[in-house]
This record gives C-alpha cells, structure tokens and sequence, in this order.
C-alpha cells in the first residue's frame, strides 16, 4: 500500500474554469512534513489563480509542484488540503484530473503519491450510454471492413485453406506471412491456412491477371477450391486477409457467421492513404507495441502508419549526429532536464528508438504493404529539442516570451538560427536512409501567436526578407525545409498550418485537416493534397460520450464510435476539388493514455471504424453490421 494518497475534485463556479480540491492524505506511520507536492495534469493552473492552503511553487506545461504553508506537518492518518481557482480551461471528464503525482522532501528524495480520478462536484455527471449496439447482420460473413461487391452462398465450413498444387514460391510466402500474422493477433486460435495439402481443407488457387486495378483483388468460391486473382503482391495479401477473416467469424460465432461455398468477392480501396498516426512522444511504446500496432492495421487493410517522434514531451530517435537527442530528450524525471509530464512520477522514465529498431519495424510494416512516414514536429512543439541542443536557441531572446498552447514556453525552432537548418539537415540525412516513404512529415502545427517575436535574430531576418509576424516566418522556415527535403528526394508532409503566412510549393506537398473539416475544404481549394483527420471525428483520444465518467480529452467535442464511423469526409468536400482528397487518417495522440486498458478503450473499435470509412464507399457501409463484426476484431 501507498504511504500518501491524492484526491482530487472539480467544482464548477460561475464565471470561472471552476475549483479544484487537492487532498493529501498521510497513511504512514510518520508526521509529513518539510515537502512539496508534484502532479502532472491537463488541467493546468494559470498564471492569474487563487490558491488557499498552499502556494504554487513551479509549473512547466503540464507539470505543477506546490508547497503547503510554512510549518506544516500532517499527523499520521491526517491530511492536507489545498484549493485552486484560476484555471486556463474546464475539465470535462475524469481523465482531465492527476496522472501522476510524487513528494520531494528536502534531502531530495522522491516519493510516488498514489491518485484516484478527478470527482465531480454539484453537478450531474450524466451517464455513458453503450458504445456498440448488439449488431445485426444481413449476410452471414465476416468482413472489415467490407467489400466492393459481394454475391456469395454459404457451406461447408473447410477445416483449413492451402494452396494448390504447383503455387508459385511467391504466393506461399505471401501466405505465409498472412498465416503468421494471424498467429500473432490470435495466438490461441487454430490458423486458417496450412503450407501442406489437407483432407477436409479447400485449396486456394492464385491467379496474376493485370486487368485488375492495383491494391484490388477477386476471390471465387467453388465446392473444391477458391481462386484468389489480383495484379500485385498488395492485392493478394488483402484477399489473403479476407479469407482469413471469413473463416475466423465462420469459427468464432458459428451461428452467426459462415463460409462461403460457391460465389465471388470482388473488392478494392476507396482511397489510397487509409493511414493511422500514433504519437509516441508523449507516451513511449516499444518496439512489440509499436510492430503489434502494424500488424492490427494490416489486418484492417490500413496502408500508412505515420509514427509522430518528436514533440515538446520528448525526441525518441537515434540521430547519431546527435545523440543529446535521445540521451536528454528522450529522459523525463524530477531530476533530469526534462521534467516530468503527462503520467511521470516520481521515477524518470525514458525511451528510444535506435536506428535498428527503426529498421526492424520499417521491414516489418513493408512486409505487410504498410507505409511507414515519420514525423519530426517542426518549428514548433521542440522543448525537447531545444532543451537538447541549446545552441539552437537566440541567446538574446527573453526567455518565456511566448507559450505554446500547451503552455511550454519559447518551444519553437528559431528560423533565423543558421544552425538550425545545418541540424535539421543532419536529421534528414539520417532519416531518409532510415525510412523509403515517399513523404516525410515536418508538422508545423500550433505554432504559438508571436513565436520569435522578441528575438533580435528574426527582428533581422523580418526586415531583411520583409516578412510580417510569426505565420510569415514560419512560412519561410517552411520553404527552406521543403527545399532541404526535395534535395534528398523527399516531399513534404504536414499538418494544416503550413498552409499559414502564404505556406510552401503546393506541387509534392501533402497536408493533414485535423483542427475541424472546414480546414481540408480550404486546404484542397488552395491547391493541396488533403488527408482529412479531423479531431471532431477521426481523433481516437476524444472521449466516445459526453458523460463524465467517459475518458477522454474534451476539445474536439466527443465522438461515438458510430459517429467516427458514419462520418463522410468526402461529403464535405466540393466536387470541384475531390481529387485533391488522397484520403483519410485515424490519429492517436497520447496524453491520456496512461495504462493499456484506456488505449484499447479509446482506440478501439474506433480505428475499425476510419478502416472501413478509408476502405469501403458510402453505400456499402452498415453500422449494425461492423458493430456485430468488430467484437472479434484485435486489440493492443
């Protein structure tokens, strides 16, 4: 058992972001005293606030440390308590409270506080209404996400699929890999294919035929074999996957689901990026996290996996022409340089990507016709960066002249620092032998408003390139990096804000929607290609229900897997500027995931759900159907 315990409670108040109430209770055996209290929360104390019983000692983003009155001691089975009114938003669930918490006492010892969710006080806290309805479906076959066309009578259910007789060596490591992959996602579950000819199986026969479009594949059941065709190695895993996925319904719910005898499945992708974005910065998942993740998005029929590296909370690359990068900004901890945030406490956590890891994932996505585009967020969400590196940093610029939304103050790349495009180029070279994608996404997202302002540096560089405020500036980074990629044979990837202060070339430029939909209708008209990801729909850390006791982050509103499902980017979207929409993204950002169990209730089905809505057209889709099929889908 703990020694000290914090609990926490908001009480809304008029007029105001409401109060907090921090309880600390004492259940050693000892007096408490000559300490101060740590937490890490969301839910962040203002500059202008109100503390009664304690005083604000440091706050560094998400980071608060207080200090109780002078003389205080707490008996043993007593308690301190403390309230704070002035707060820079209002919590709307019970993940918006403490995520971690820990004393320092004056020799410098740290000590973990345990914590509870954040109560709610003199109001209703609503109650959360189912997430997925029983399900219902029309044809008995599991499918997710579901098919172009379908025409199929069901049979006998085959013990196993193999190939046929004289399959070409490529087509059985292509099952191979399918079977493998299964084994990974349900490693309790009999397989569904066997290299070997078995009695009581279906044999599979493959057929190359290039009048299919790319990534499309047909599948024809007959009583004795079934015929899978396609034009490339992409198009054969898919049908590959779908077979599996029939016969592990026909296997899991037999009353439900069953396995086609005689028909054909014809079946291609809606879009051509059908992506989900993971943000390891704020949280570090390893290396079987991460390849695990790979593997639910092939299983998906998911094309991209953009792996979000970087960001004020930490750097988690090896770059070997720096390794401060991961030896400083990849550590958090109350005595490191980096303090904690976001569910440190009091011991510090840290983690990394090595370039072997990096290969090993890469191979392992490729092998399954997952794309791999990473991302180094850039100019701004770079504490980590500049906390690493502070030669990077206008040694003249008054420090804390500016904060990030998030409240990190002065974390943004100075433009008018040359060493900061000698770095970043030190950075491509190193990823770009790291990762073939043809994109590489720099971010240039929430760049604060007045960014560089107070640095004499780009006062300079404003005048001398007559450039206007922080969107100019940015934009002029922007362009320099777009050339130092396109030297390196990359283009560019980013999120909606590049397009500020005039943007970049639109020509090989590649931009994410994700503040509200009405940003990808501009973003197209303006002559970029568009990847919709808005926070309203496709942002898996939303809360799924407004109801307090739903986790969650709040800004986007929340979002209900039907809704993530129904959701039509492209319905948005005047026809005129269609064919600038490359497609759609799931994005799973991570401060509030803090154990596994709120990932996988966050995550999924949700990314089930932008699966299907990447993959399959309008008309073709049903709630009822994807809600009784997803129930078998895997989990992290």
């Amino acid at each position: 058992m703990a020694h000290y315990r914090l609990e926490t409670s908001w009480h809304p108040v008029e007029g105001s972001f409401g109060r907090l109430t921090f309880t600390l209770f004492n259940l050693s055996a000892e007096p408490l005293s000559g300490f101060s209290l740590a937490y890490t929360s969301e839910t962040r104390v203002a500059d202008e606030h109100v503390c009664n019983g304690g005083d604000l000692k440091r706050r560094l983003a998400h980071f608060h440390e207080f200090l109780p009155h002078d003389g205080l001691s707490v008996p043993p089975g007593g308690h301190w308590r403390f309230t704070v009114e002035g707060l820079t938003r209002e919590p709307k669930h019970a993940t918006a409270g403490v995520k971690s918490a820990y004393l320092t006492f004056g020799d410098g010892r740290h000590v973990a506080v345990a914590f509870g969710d954040l109560m709610l006080e003199g109001r209703d806290d609503g109650v959360a209404p189912p997430l997925l309805p029983p399900g219902r479906v029309e044809e008995p076959y599991s499918l997710l996400p579901w098919p172009l066309s379908l025409g199929l009578k069901a049979g006998n259910l085959p013990n196993v699929l193999y190939p046929a007789a004289k399959t070409q060596p490529d087509a059985i490591k292509a099952l191979c890999l399918v079977v493998e992959l299964y084994q990974r996602l349900y490693p309790a579950n009999n397989v569904p294919f066997s290299l070997s000819t078995v009695k009581g199986g279906r044999a599979i026969r493959f057929v190359t035929e290039s009048s299919i479009a790319a990534f499309a594949y047909e599948l024809r059941f007959t009583a004795h074999e079934i015929v899978l065709s396609s034009a490339d190695a992409a198009g054969r895993q898919y049908g590959l996957i779908s077979l599996a996925q029939l016969l592990h319904g026909a296997r899991a719910e037999p009353e439900i689901f069953k396995f086609p005898n005689f028909g054909a499945i014809a079946d291609q992708p809606r879009y051509d990026w059908r992506g989900c974005h993971l943000d390891v910065s704020r949280q570090f998942y390893p290396v079987a996290d991460v390849t695990r993740l790979i593997d639910i998005l092939a299983w998906n029929k998911l094309n991209i996996f953009h792996w979000h590296l970087t960001d004020d909370e930490a750097w988690r690359l090896e770059i070997k022409a720096y390794p401060a990068l991961a030896e400083i900004g990849a550590r958090r901890g109350p005595d490191e340089v980096l303090v904690p945030q976001l569910g440190d406490g009091a011991e510090p956590r840290f983690g990394h990507y090595t370039q072997d890891d990096v290969r090993r994932i890469v191979a392992h996505a490729a092998s399954l016709h997952v794309e791999v585009v990473p991302e180094i967020d850039i100019p701004g969400h770079s504490t980590a960066t500049l906390l690493s590196l502070p030669q990077l940093v206008d040694g003249q610029e008054a420090p804390d002249s500016y904060r990030s939304v998030q409240g990190y103050p002065n974390n943004a790349l100075n433009p008018a620092v040359e060493f900061t495009y000698e770095f970043l180029g030190k950075v491509f070279d190193e990823m770009v032998t790291l990762f073939p994608s043809e994109y590489l996404h720099i971010g240039g997202d929430e760049v604060a408003r007045g960014s560089w302002l107070a640095s004499p540096l780009c006062k300079a560089l404003m005048e001398r390139e007559n450039l206007a405020g922080t969107a100019e500036l940015q934009s002029y980074f922007l362009k320099r990096i777009k050339v130092m990629l396109s030297e390196r044979g990359r283009k560019l990837a980013g999120w909606n804000e590049v397009s500020h202060g005039g943007g970049v070339d639109r020509d090989g430029t590649l931009l994410m929607a994700w503040e509200k939909p009405a940003v990808g209708i501009e973003l197209a008209q303006e002559g970029y290609d568009v990847v919709m990801t808005p926070g309203q729909a496709y942002y898996l850390d939303m809360a799924q229900a407004e109801a307090w006791a739903e986790p969650g982050a709040a800004w986007a509103g929340y979002a209900p897997p039907e809704h993530t499902y129904a959701y039509e980017a492209e319905g948005e979207l005047p026809e005129a500027v269609q064919e600038k929409m490359r497609g759609i993204q799931a994005c799973i950002w991570t401060e509030n995931f803090v154990s596994r169990a709120y990932f996988n209730r966050l995550v999924f089905p949700r990314l089930a759900a932008v699966a299907e809505a990447a993959w399959t057209r309008l008309e073709r889709k049903d709630w009822n159907r994807f809600a009784a099929i997803v129930r078998m889908w895997p989990v992290l």
